[in-house]
């Protein structure tokens, strides 16, 4: 499996992750799915460690990596889940998917070289999705003011980016299960916290109970996936091609619900899957 792969899989989980959010923000409070989802995670997580053994060493700068892995990844998903339910979708996603910008910024200053033409790759895949993402949404539903969504969707695009930054350098030292635990435990911890002080509900509600554990594993797959990529050669290909879960999501749509796509959008389709391509030459 190469960090590509990887980068893949997360797509994929994270954009079956991504319908159900939509889906869910209207009826559910945010904090508790998000509650829900990120215990989902952890035993999803620790389950992992216990089949798969290893054992849970790691090092100090490995534990230091992995704590701001989990604040970024908890401010990433605050950022996320209210963007979507704020909307709409051709706004959120493009910003949000724009986050392999950051992880290639970040791989440039740990001394890595990316040549031109896999920046125009990149460029391609968050072109591609942007395309499709931004004609997806043709409803003529009243949203709220663009301004605080269009915050919230770069909050998120940065948490994305450092979460998979620290959380590489993090399962490089000391092995992905163990640092990918620890991240999800601080987000966790810190989540409960925020829940406490406002005096918010940690339950979800029944109905909701259910999507929401199969969205705490997808999330523990993706989360795993590109985290695992650490030890791999290019690493950021993993973040990169994780950016895919908008353009994903829509495909989904279109397949599992009928949702219509036009021309344009199957263009945006072909741009963003050519430039994956080129990256995995």
């Amino acid at each position: 499996m190469t960090a590509l792969g990887l980068g893949l899989i997360a797509a994929f989980c994270w954009g079956l992750h991504d319908i159900a959010i939509r889906y869910l923000s209207r009826s559910v409070p945010l904090l508790a799915a998000l509650f829900v989802v990120l215990c989902v995670g952890a035993l999803f997580q620790l389950t992992a460690i216990l089949i798969l053994g290893g054992g849970f060493f790691v090092s100090g700068t490995g534990v230091l990596l992995s704590l701001g892995a989990g604040v970024a990844f908890l401010i990433a998903s605050l950022g996320l889940y209210y963007a979507f339910e704020r909307g709409p979708v051709r706004l959120v996603a493009p910003i949000i998917a724009s986050f392999p910008i950051l992880s290639l910024v970040y791989a440039v200053a740990s001394g890595r070289t990316v040549t031109p033409a896999q920046g125009l790759a990149v460029l391609a895949i968050v072109v591609g999705v942007g395309l499709v993402a931004a004609l997806s949404d043709q409803s003529d539903d009243d949203i709220p003011p663009i301004k605080r969504t269009i915050i919230l969707s770069l909050v998120s695009a940065f948490g994305f980016a450092t979460t998979f930054k620290l959380g590489q350098l993090a399962a490089d030292l000391s092995g992905e299960l163990p640092t990918t635990l620890i991240a999800r435990l601080t987000a966790l911890s810190l989540l409960t916290g925020v829940i406490m002080m406002r005096r918010a509900t940690f339950w979800p509600g029944r109905k909701a109970l259910l999507p929401l554990v199969g969205m705490g594993i997808l999330d523990g797959v993706a989360l795993l996936s590109v985290l695992s990529a650490g030890k791999m050669p290019n690493p950021e290909y993993a973040s990169v091609t994780s950016s895919m879960f908008g353009l994903l999501t829509i495909l989904l749509a279109w397949t599992f619900l009928k949702e219509r796509m036009t021309p344009p959008q199957w263009s945006g389709c072909l741009i963003a899957f050519a430039g994956v391509g080129y990256l995995a030459l």
